[in-house]
């Protein structure tokens, strides 16, 4: 008997059952059967099913003799199902990778409750993926199973029957089966959860709800919708059987109501003419089950009430008046931004003829982001060795904590936004300032830029289409005329953003002030960074940093952490600074979302290895002399759309693979941190970090805010500098020299 069974209803979804079918089958997790249940489908699922079958003994391809709908076809599906747990999945939707295992092992540590409850994305068509807004209800706090009275907030869930796992016995045990019609989902969830004896909750995204552009039930406009009625008399009746659920009946009359009125108010799906007959049918099932005692929003009481009621005319003069008044109130918002721009501009007009401040000086990053990168670092060295300095930090507010009490967080677009740019002699920023900056007379603009260039930056993107979108270059090359002093970290970038960014600044080839916390961070200070991260103390912890793929709209994982951790071994951690796609993250107890982290300087510290592929991060973890591995399985497709200025294949700062297999047995065989590794780390730092000697923001603050241009802090040299070791190989806090 295997764990689950998958059962899968098809119908018109031949597009995407070979993506579902290839999800499950691809499991971690392998005990289970799959039921594919062809629902009389008019296109080709009944062969893709049949293929299946052939190709995989655990798939079993039903075929029923004429279209029955959703609910009957799973009903077939329970028939053949001989799994411990019934698992639902739509055609066009998918399992996430590893989901079978998650819901396995939360399965055994909760005792084997009737009912299991898991979290869901949806999934657009455009790539965008969205994390159900309520997934905070399945927290795991509590105890481990409960039944549906101790945790009423879950019926808040969207009431579905694909993100839930169903004890077979218990199924079978309580008769349990789907009706006809749409919204065949509603008599079914329920009553399930009402009766469970047992349920429990797992805070992990483990099916993928695709979100069709066409096609959708949901989305089709039919007299089919009327449907919604019959399954909530079901679920009433239900209720009258089992008398100890009545306290339930308040609960699900205002949820019914809600259902009815959600119906009602989507444009797509009732005929025009059939919305007053609906109107008078949900008036109708309200007077029928009515039930008081179920507390009702505010901004819901009104509408309940004129459903109750029937007093549609009523109800259309309120949706019409809510959205005339939401439309007044966009269009009063656009006046109020309007007038505000135009005082806002007034204002830096008249900044702008005011005196320079000497001792002011703005940092900003080009998002307008946390305090962290070349400026942060510029700025605080800034402050210790300019007398007087006035500083300020451009962020958005939610980014205000990072900065140093000392300096000043103008918001962007705000008053005090425009008096810094129009008043300050000193303007540094890794990116752009605004566009309407009119740089003045003894205003100074250093451009620090962000690390050291292995991809394609600058009018070098002219030819390069997928990485350069949306640029403008015009206004790039506006932007650079504005520079005075360019940063650069070695003679490679000096070289590539020469050309890049043509104009007449001058370079100040000075090393990456953002480097010198590697050279100046004492072991102790590592020690609180790992434990703030959470990093278990004597664990090995890999910091994986992918680039962005400029060839995908949305952003996937290239690399499989779950199963890179299981194949490491429970002394290893990850940090996993992935860049975001909006795809939620499924919690591990050994996988650390670090990416909303400020700093990934910091993160460079708290960690024994790199692993990366493109991203500019390992010209800067090299300064560790920590290894790097470099997992670079799409370098065809990204040299194709974005290019490089090297080979880095033939030039790396560690290890390489080629694929995820291989990576694997890097880690396995411990080459990625043997003298291979060391080697190749070696000459990769001796190229690209002659200036890294924990001095680069002291030269810079001397050079552009002193005017220093004799005697300033000479590099040095690589075997008298100094850099902590990783916390598990240095625990006596010792410093080593390093060759």
């Amino acid at each position: 008997m295997p764990r689950f069974s998958v059962i899968v209803p098809a119908f018109r979804v031949q597009a995407y059952l070979h993506a579902c079918l290839d999800s499950v089958l691809s499991q971690s997790f392998k005990d289970f059967e799959v039921v594919v249940v062809d629902d009389c489908s008019p296109d080709t699922c009944g062969p893709i099913a049949d293929e299946y079958a052939r190709r995989d003994p655990r798939v079993t391809a039903l075929h029923l003799p004429r279209n029955a709908g959703l609910g009957p076809a799973r009903n077939a599906g329970m028939e053949r199902a001989t799994g411990d747990y019934l698992i639902f999945l739509d055609g066009d939707d998918t399992l996430l990778p590893d989901a079978l295992q998650t819901i396995a092992d939360r399965l055994g540590t909760t005792g084997d409750p009737d009912v299991l409850m898991y979290d869901y994305t949806r999934t657009y068509w455009s790539g965008r993926s969205v994390r159900n807004v309520l997934a905070d209800r399945l927290a795991e706090h509590g105890p481990a199973s409960f039944r549906l009275a101790d945790r009423p907030e879950l019926l808040q869930l969207l009431m579905v029957v694909w993100n839930k796992a169903y004890r077979r016995a218990f199924v079978e045990a309580e008769a349990f089966t789907f009706p006809p019609g749409y919204y065949e989902d509603t008599p079914w969830t329920y009553p399930v959860l009402m009766s469970a004896g047992s349920i429990a909750v797992l805070d992990a995204v483990c099916v993928s709800y695709r979100q069709r552009r066409r096609g959708n039930i949901l989305s089709t406009t039919s007299e089919k919708h009327f449907d919604i009625f019959d399954q909530y008399d079901r679920v009433f009746a239900f209720l009258d059987a089992r008398p100890e659920l009545a306290p339930w009946r308040p609960v699900l009359f205002r949820r019914m109501v809600d259902h009815f009125c959600a119906v009602y108010a989507s444009r797509d799906r009732l005929p025009h003419p059939s919305r007053a007959a609906f109107f008078r049918r949900a008036t109708a099932s309200c007077r029928r089950h009515a039930t008081p005692g179920a507390p009702v929003p505010r901004r819901a009481r009104l509408r309940h009430g004129l459903v109750r009621l029937g007093a549609r005319r009523t109800y259309r003069a309120l949706a019409a008046s809510r959205r005339i008044g939401e439309g007044l109130r966009r269009s009063a918002a656009g006046l109020r931004g309007a007038v505000r721009g135009a005082a806002l501009r007034a204002h830096y007009r008249l900044q702008r003829q005011l005196p320079l401040r000497p001792r002011d000086a703005v940092f900003a990053t080009g998002g307008e982001g946390p305090y962290a990168g070349e400026p942060a670092a510029i700025e605080a060295k800034a402050r210790e060795l300019v007398p007087g300095l006035r500083t300020a930090w451009i962020c958005r507010p939610l980014h205000a904590h990072t900065v140093p009490p000392a300096t000043r967080t103008p918001a962007p677009g705000s008053f005090a936004y425009w008096s810094a740019l129009a008043r300050s002699t000193y303007l540094v920023n890794d990116g752009a300032f605004d566009p309407r900056l009119v740089k003045r007379r003894g205003q100074l603009l250093l451009q620090t830029h962000r690390g050291t260039p292995l991809t394609t930056v600058g009018t070098d993107l002219l030819d390069r289409p997928a990485a350069a979108r949306s640029t403008d270059f015009e206004q790039l090359l506006r932007d650079v005329d504005r520079w005075d002093f360019a940063l650069s970290a070695n003679p490679h970038s000096t070289l590539v953003r020469e050309r890049a960014y043509p104009s007449g600044y001058t370079t100040l080839e000075y090393g990456s002030p953002r480097n010198d916390v590697h050279h100046r961070t004492g072991p102790a200070d590592v020690a609180r960074l790992r434990e703030t991260l959470a990093v278990p103390a004597g664990a090995t912890a890999l910091l994986y940093a992918p680039a962005h793929r400029d060839y995908r709209r949305a952003q996937r994982p290239g690399l499989d952490l779950e199963r890179l951790i299981r194949v490491l071994g429970p002394q290893f951690v990850i940090l996993d600074l992935a860049p975001g796609s909006g795809r939620p993250r499924t919690p591990h107890p050994r996988i650390i979302d670090v990416t909303g982290h400020p700093c990934p300087e910091t993160l460079a510290l708290a960690s024994d290895a790199l692993i990366t592929d493109y991203a500019s991060l390992m010209f800067d973890y090299v300064n560790l002399d920590r290894p790097v591995v470099l997992h670079l399985e799409d370098i065809e497709a990204y040299e194709a759309a974005r290019g490089t200025y090297f080979d880095i294949t033939a030039f790396p700062p560690g290890v390489v693979a080629r694929g995820q297999d291989e990576l694997f047995d890097i880690f396995a065989t411990d080459h990625w941190r043997g003298s291979r590794s060391a080697q190749l780390r070696a000459a990769f730092r001796a190229r690209f970090c002659p200036y890294d000697d924990g001095n680069a923001a002291e030269r810079v603050v001397r050079r552009v805010f002193l005017g220093e241009t004799d005697g300033l802090p000479l590099p040095v040299p690589p075997a008298a500098r100094r850099a902590v070791l990783p916390a598990q190989q240095n625990p006596a806090g010792a410093q080593v020299s390093r060759g």
